[in-house]
């Protein structure tokens, strides 16, 4: 009778002190990779991802700016920001308040990296742009991945699993936001973390923690998982750099900028109460729960089968312990970090798996991320809201264009990112009056949605304006632009 000897081609990618003699392509539960048969054959099914996925958000970011479905809050203050930069000067927001220091509310000193090609293109949609090419970009290093240990079926299900991801969309669907940067940055670490290149793991999360202060937590966990594996100096050495990171960022450098010398966002996060209360609140919790929920199960819960699923920890940790709602649920811009985190636990469990034990989970992961499609912002693609320019839309653009350069402007919320490119402008909010006096008011009272104050309180605070010497120009479709009489 023959004794067989534990494998010593199949150790877990992740597991301490064991490292593979073998290439990743040869692990047990996979099978020799394409690259070896056909070298670069391996690129050809992210580039194409990226390519496709590239322009499916150009495009749905470009139409919704178009039919002025962006917002002041946040793509006009970030264009203010990269403008600030572009300018050579620290980033100043205006429709924050007058003279805001933006390292003052977040740190993501990173964004200046966009300053040359707003340069080139001074237009809010550089910023539009940018973001869609960023989130395109990481899905090259998962699906690669994916191809080399599991071949290119499991490579294309990755690419769709991404791509079509509600955190993406979610992103796309909503201004501009630094995480954008974020987002290629942990897909290119985690992949090479999975498959144990652990000093590309660290240098590709070591510039997260310019991106956003949170972010440094985030590099721990991954220099922590870098440490598990076996290079515990270079591990330990991006913990305790993250968390210091964090920790200087939120308590020293933004309060430096902030006009009230605090962190405005540090009191929203409740830490007083004991884990088991904090996790009784998250049980409790709908929209926590469907934010758990729903991050695993387009990858057929597979993320859960692995250690990179940590690194999703300390983005949700601050996200549940805050009072604001707006953080827990699946909404907005919050979740785009995670993308990349869910879908590179699902290659990492997937590549120990044998080939017959993947069609499975990779067809539920593609048929549950399908389905989801028709509840965020990818739907709108198909949406006649997105193509079809109403009389509304139609007015404002007219109204914006009468607007010179180099102006300064008070606009509502939808219109202000229309103008932050070439214009100083404050948000509309019924107290502009106590600024410097501003040029021209524009205003927006057909918007389903309004921010800061509601359609009443713009009437309102038009009126009030009149009666401070401004002149009503033009009324079209709800639209009201005034001027501050000479």
């Amino acid at each position: 009778m023959s004794t067989s000897t534990p494998s010593r081609t199949a150790p877990h990618p992740l597991r301490p002190g064991l490292r593979p003699n073998l290439r990743p392509s040869l692990r047990r539960g996979s099978r020799p990779s394409a690259r070896r048969l056909r070298p670069g054959a391996d690129v050809v099914v992210p580039l194409v991802a990226a390519g496709i996925l590239a322009t499916v958000y150009t495009v749905l970011a470009l139409r919704q700016h178009e039919m002025l479905m962006t917002s002041g809050y946040d793509l006009g203050i970030f264009v203010q920001e990269v403008r600030s930069y572009a300018l050579g000067h620290l980033p100043v927001s205006t429709l924050k308040g007058p003279g805001f220091q933006l390292l003052g509310d977040h740190f993501s000193p990173a964004v200046a990296v966009l300053a040359p090609f707003y340069r080139l293109f001074p237009c809010a949609q550089t910023l539009l742009v940018a973001q869609a090419l960023l989130l395109a970009l990481g899905v090259m290093p998962l699906t690669a991945w994916a191809h080399r240990c599991c071949g290119i079926w499991t490579a294309i299900a990755v690419a769709v699993v991404y791509g079509l991801s509600w955190e993406l969309a979610e992103a796309v669907g909503f201004d501009f936001h630094e995480v954008a940067l974020a987002v290629p940055l942990l897909a290119w670490s985690l992949s090479a973390l999975g498959q144990d290149r652990l000093t590309a793991a660290v240098w590709y999360a070591v510039p997260l923690v310019l991106v956003k202060e949170d972010l440094g937590l985030t590099v721990a966990v991954i220099g922590a998982l870098v440490a598990w594996r076996g290079n515990r100096i270079l591990g330990a050495a991006a913990a305790l750099g993250g968390v210091t990171a964090t920790l200087v960022e939120t308590f020293v450098v933004i309060p430096a900028y902030n006009a009230s010398g605090t962190n405005p966002y540090s009191g929203q996060i409740s830490i007083g109460a004991g884990p088991w209360h904090q996790l009784a609140g998250v049980l409790g919790s709908e929209p926590k729960l469907s934010t758990l929920f729903l991050l695993v199960a387009p990858t057929a819960f597979l993320a859960l089968r692995s250690p990179l699923c940590l690194v999703a920890v300390p983005t949700l940790t601050w996200r549940f312990l805050a009072d604001n709602p707006a953080y827990w649920g699946t909404g907005y811009h919050y979740s785009a970090v995670l993308a990349p985190v869910a879908v590179a636990a699902m290659v990492d469990a997937l590549s120990r798996r044998p080939p017959g034990a993947r069609w499975l989970p990779c067809s539920v992961a593609v048929a549950v991320t399908v389905v989801l499609v028709g509840s965020h912002p990818l739907s709108r693609l198909w949406q006649p809201s997105l193509w079809e320019e109403s009389p509304r839309v139609a007015a404002a653009h007219r109204l914006l264009a009468r607007i010179p350069d180099d102006a300064t402007v008070s606009a509502s919320n939808w219109l202000a990112p229309q103008l932050t490119s070439r214009d100083d402008v404050s948000l509309f909010a019924g107290t502009d009056l106590d600024r410097p006096r501003p040029e021209w008011i524009v205003v927006d009272t057909g918007s389903p949605l309004t921010f800061p104050i509601g359609p009443a309180e713009q009437i309102r605070a038009l009126d009030a304006a009149r009666r401070d010497g401004y002149r009503l120009l033009a009324e079209d479709q709800g639209v009201y632009l005034l001027r501050a009489a000479p």
